[in-house]
């Protein structure tokens, strides 16, 4: 059975891990490895940021998820912001994204703090755009913009 629990620091080399092949593999990207081990030290330091699932199978991690949080004083609670998936390869369409995200959703619907959850997604990756419309989220209300420094 697949068991989603909440990453611990023992599990940060994995979650660097999968963050590096994660950006190699959607957008070609050869991140810094002191860089991201930092990035990733940093949720666990201070949980305002956010905090890490990890997908775990007979004590093999298939995957990790970031959680941040977005204040939205529209709800008066925090909007939670799916970011950093990564299933490996061998563990894809077996439903192990499907199952974390039935536990952020039961965690957001048992919750006063929380209103929502949101993501972003490539506009060509139309794989996870289907498996976000059969989990029931939907595109119909925002346009994602930004500016990176570069």
């Amino acid at each position: 059975m697949i068991v989603i629990r909440k990453a611990t620091t023992s599990d940060i080399s994995a979650i660097v891990g999968f963050q590096l092949k994660m950006a190699d593999e959607t957008e070609n990207l050869k991140l810094d490895l002191s860089t991201v081990y930092k990035g990733v030290e940093k949720v666990f330091e201070n949980q305002n940021i956010g905090n890490y699932w990890i997908a775990e199978f007979e004590g093999k991690i298939l995957g990790s998820m970031l959680n941040l949080f977005e204040w939205s004083d529209w709800r008066n609670g925090n909007i939670i912001w799916v970011h950093s998936v990564f299933i490996i390869p061998e563990f894809r369409k077996k439903g192990v994204f499907s199952k974390m995200y039935a536990h952020l959703k039961s965690i957001v619907e048992n919750s006063d703090e929380f209103k929502g959850i949101r993501l972003f997604v490539d506009k060509t990756n139309l794989n996870a755009q289907g498996v976000y419309s059969v989990l029931g989220m939907t595109d119909e209300h925002y346009k994602l913009y930004e500016w990176m420094k570069p």
